[in-house]
């Protein structure tokens, strides 16, 4: 299948679930309840994106210290981001999400799958990093002359 109808589908899905849930947990305990609930997952969730969030940081930094790539931090940063973005988003599907995003051990989870099944690859041709096992020379030509100011 391809991205777009599953963005599309999202798209139109996840509103109707939120309005859905906001509905029924309204129903059983009340309308200002429910809208006290909604801004204190926010809250929550904007405090806990900051503390994770240095601690993702902490966790890069002692990466790059020893010379590896921080392949699992940077993905958990992304997962952080998209966390705390959901948590902004009234809701309570979307704050379940968010809060997934945001627990460390599910977000590790999350990259770790996102490592083994997502792949990146360089597009085909001259790219700015020469092929493997070999080195790239090319030659720019050109006249260069100074202009004073």
């Amino acid at each position: 299948m391809a991205p777009f109808p599953i963005f599309l589908l999202l798209f139109l899905a996840v509103p109707l679930v939120e309005i859905y849930f906001l509905i029924v947990v309204g129903g059983w305990i009340g309308a200002v309840p429910t809208i006290l609930l909604v801004v204190l997952t926010a809250v929550m969730g904007a405090a806990l994106a900051r503390q994770q969030g240095f601690a993702t940081l902490q966790r890069l930094q002692a990466t790059l210290a020893r010379d590896e790539v921080p392949a699992i931090e940077l993905l958990e940063g992304v997962f952080l981001l998209l966390g705390a973005l959901l948590l902004l988003t009234p809701g309570f599907f979307t704050d379940l999400v968010g809060f997934a995003c945001l627990i460390p051990p599910t977000r590790q989870a999350l990259a770790l799958w996102a490592i083994r099944h997502l792949r990146v690859s360089p597009p085909p041709g001259d790219g700015p990093f020469p092929p493997s096992g070999g080195t790239r020379s090319r030659t720019l030509e050109g006249d260069f002359h100074r202009e004073d100011d």
